[in-house]
């Protein structure tokens, strides 16, 4: 790890990341379990819309609540 980059942050990218992937894997996984006919484009498209959500919204949220317990 670099003197330039803090281990919170490491850290918050790896805890924001994995919840936008966990949600756009059940995502995914609530497409393939209804049983409606979405094509492939649409669910690769929707899991892909979720998972860039999913990183919008939990970045603002992830990044200071890590920081704030790095800090003390």
């Amino acid at each position: 790890m670099s003197n330039l980059e803090p281990s919170w942050t490491r850290l918050s990218a790896l805890i924001y990341t994995g919840f936008s992937t966990a949600a756009a894997l059940l995502f995914l996984g609530a497409t393939l379990v209804i049983g409606r006919e979405y094509t492939l484009v649409a669910r690769i498209g929707g899991t892909l819309w979720v998972f860039i959500l999913s990183m919008i919204i939990s970045m603002p949220i992830v990044i200071p609540a890590v920081r704030k317990q790095y800090s003390g």
